[in-house]
């Protein structure tokens, strides 16, 4: 005969939905662990009375009968296991797995039946459907009818709000068929009805989630949590588990229950209720039950009379109540000296208790993470920080949570309590040290160099000159465009022609016609825009020039500068720290032979080869004159260096304006105020070959002009002769 027969992938109805786990069958008992939730279920062999099997689409399942009138239903057995299944069933529990027929066709008249907290809906002797009246919310009656309202699973995408059945009258029936058939159904449902005297009551508790004080009373099947805006009856089966935490300062104690169905505050729901105690606030109450009652209904757990700080007597009350133990911290220790562990969760700070079964974060949200939940574990640096760092925790499911900025000083500690427990670290590296990815910094001294550090602030400003001198450049080519006149109007300077005055182009405006009056006004406007932009143009360009780098050209003849001695010696032992340092950096290299200059005891030979250098530095410096090698790169000076101007080719109508100017064509560039108006002429005819000049000392341009002069005369002179020849002949 088999000892226990053991299935992993099983569903389990819970309020409408089928949540997967794992199911024994031991000779004692019948046991289902949910995997999500972690809640067992147990049923004992003695409690059992019926077990049928049901079929489901693909699958089979087990229906479990006890002699309460519980109904546990259980799915997700494959069709080879039937046998095995039933036959274990007979030996071990003495029941006959005979299967439960279903009515596949549609009625919506049949006979209802009550059997146990069970409301089946019957043809013949076919079952349609069958409600756990368990799962029943409210029952409402009317005039032949009732209403059947049923408790909603978060986790089931569609849910079963309430049913309706009409019940006809029956004239000779002695009892109203529609008041028996709702006091059947709320015998069994479980609807909370405050009635009777509570067991404790316990006043002004603060809770922080939901947050608030609220007034406790404790009753034999459930407890009900009184506000000033809200109340809550919160079943006692509800209540999965019971955890008793201290607080980090240790002046205050946290009392957790962890719910399953959560309690509902508007659209919000909430797993857990967290209060919270002061440990000098006692209480004293007095338990309403007999000596017999305390020995026989709760062997001897309770006393008649209790009395002990408040999260004590609230603690103990409710454990024997609920039947779930009270879960402590377990043996893990912090740098603080106790058990919790400062962090960050969802962008709010709280504390993460390691516990001997799994972690707990409290709060807001509050979270309970088991260990058989757990994929992996993670270390990380907390957003680069070197004081703080990030735990990560990842779920079988996929789900990642990140508890951010914990203590530095907290990593060994959490680290060991890990491999204490041998979960999965998955950044540990070939050593098992755990410590390779988590990188703290070397030295605890903030102010120490990095010289890391450094050298990018360097490439950074190096970058940041270079783009201020292109932007400088180019600032400068279009700032020094040419400007005929500076007592020209604004107008004029904007558009580089010389147009009318203000008061001519009004005049022409006023004498256009209707709209002469509008058409002025917008022009003024559209002037003093331009004007208004014109100033700004001209303060950002002399405060660009006020704060303007001017690099100083490197001389090629200055002395070399002296080296120090310790760069004499790092010199001459780079190849050593090379040679006994295997794949250092070279970053590094300076930083480990600065330790080693440290250390190094004699350092005679290399002060003084630095004391002739320095010698030699000052005895060159004196013959050194700062103007001797300025022009040894083959640079020009800035007088003789030409100035590149940039020029834009004019629109035919300002050309046509520029006919009466008083000024010369923007596209002949000149500094020589007796050039011919025959040359000016010849530069506007040839406005595209000429749109970039380079403007010359006048020095070379008078030369330039006295030499074109003397071609010009010696053409003269060859094309008289020309002509006299001509004639002669």
């Amino acid at each position: 005969m088999v000892d226990a027969l053991e299935y992993n992938d099983i569903n389990a109805e819970v309020r409408g939905v089928l949540s997967s786990g794992r199911l024994k069958l031991t000779e004692q008992n019948i046991i289902f662990k949910n995997n999500k939730t972690g809640k067992v279920e147990q049923i004992a062999a003695e409690d059992i009375d019926l077990i049928n099997s049901q079929k489901f689409v693909g699958t089979w399942g087990l229906r479990i009968f006890t002699k309460s009138g519980a109904l546990h239903r259980f799915s997700g057995f494959r069709d080879s296991e039937n046998e095995k299944l039933g036959k274990y069933i007979k030996e071990t529990y003495s029941q006959e797995m005979v299967e439960k027929e279903m009515c596949v066709k549609g009625w919506n008249w049949g006979t209802a039946r009550f059997m146990g907290s069970v409301l089946s809906f019957d043809k013949d002797t076919k079952t349609i459907f069958e409600v756990p009246l368990s799962h029943v919310s409210q029952c409402v009656t009317g005039k032949n009818e009732v209403t059947l309202e049923f408790h909603q699973n978060d986790d089931a995408p569609v849910g079963l709000l309430e049913m309706r059945f009409h019940i006809p009258a029956v004239e000779s029936a002695d009892e109203d068929p529609v008041e028996k058939f709702h006091q059947n159904v709320m015998n069994k449902a479980s609807v909370i009805s405050a009635s009777g005297e509570s067991i404790a009551i316990f006043r002004e508790i603060h809770i922080l989630t939901p947050r608030g004080r609220y007034d406790i009373k404790i009753f034999s099947t459930f407890f009900q949590l009184h506000g000033k805006t809200f109340d809550y009856k919160i079943p006692m089966d509800s209540v999965l588990r019971l955890f008793m935490l201290p607080h980090k300062d240790s002046r205050q104690m946290f009392f957790v229950l962890s719910l399953d169905p959560p309690i509902k505050q508007g659209q919000t729901r909430y797993h857990y209720l967290v209060l919270l105690f002061a440990p000098d606030e006692e209480t004293t109450i007095e338990l309403p039950f007999s000596e017999a009652e305390l020995r026989d209904k709760y062997e001897g757990k309770l006393e008649k009379e209790l009395s002990g700080p408040v999260y004590e007597v609230m603690g103990k009350v409710m454990k024997v109540l609920i039947g779930r133990k009270i879960t402590g911290p377990g043996n893990f220790i912090g740098h603080s000296g106790t058990a919790a562990v400062g962090c960050s969760f969802k962008a709010a700070a709280g504390y993460l208790y390691p516990l001997e079964r799994g972690f707990i974060y409290i709060h807001k949200p509050p979270l309970h993470i088991r260990f058989e939940e757990i994929s992996s574990v993670n270390f990380a640096r907390s957003g680069g920080s070197t004081r703080s760092f990030d735990f990560e925790v990842t779920l079988k499911n996929g789900t990642v949570h990140i508890f951010s900025s914990i203590e530095k000083e907290e990593y060994a500690k959490l680290f060991d309590f890990i491999t204490q427990k041998k979960l999965h670290v998955s950044n540990m590296g070939k050593d098992k040290t755990g410590y390779k990815d988590v990188d703290f910094g070397d030295s605890d001294n903030e102010n120490e160099p990095d010289a890391y550090l450094a050298r990018l602030k360097a490439e950074a400003r190096e970058k940041e000159e270079d783009d201020d001198d292109g932007d400088d450049s180019d600032e400068e080519s279009t700032d020094e465009d040419f400007k005929p006149n500076e007592n020209e109007s604004d107008v004029a300077e904007e558009y580089d022609s010389n147009v009318q005055s203000d008061s001519d182009e009004d005049s022409d405006a006023s004498g256009g016609g209707g709209g002469g009056d509008s058409d002025a006004a917008s022009k003024k406007k559209h002037k003093e825009k331009k004007r208004e932009k014109k100033e700004k143009k001209e303060k950002k360009h002399k405060e660009r020039e006020r704060t303007k780098k001017t690099t100083k050209k490197k001389d090629s003849n200055k002395p070399k500068r002296a080296t120090t001695a310790f760069m004499l010696w790092l010199n001459d032992t780079r190849e050593q720290i090379k040679r006994d340092n295997p794949g250092i950096k070279v970053t590094e290299i300076a930083k480990k032979g600065g330790e080693m200059w440290k250390e190094l005891k004699d350092k005679s030979k290399w002060e003084e080869i630095a004391a002739k250098d320095r010698q030699r530095y000052q005895d060159e410096m004196r013959n050194y004159k700062p103007g001797a090698g300025a022009g040894s790169d083959n640079e020009e000076s800035p007088s003789s260096k030409p100035v590149k101007k940039r020029i834009s080719e004019p629109s035919p109508t300002k050309k046509a304006n520029t006919s009466g100017s008083g000024f010369k064509s923007k596209e002949y560039i000149s500094e020589d105020d007796s050039t011919s108006s025959e040359d000016a002429n010849k530069s506007n005819s040839e406005p595209a070959k000429k749109k970039s000049k380079t403007v010359e000392p006048t020095s070379n341009k008078k030369a330039k002009q006295s030499e074109s002069e003397a071609e010009a005369t010696e053409e003269e002179t060859n094309e008289s002769n020309d002509d006299e020849d001509d004639a002669s002949d």
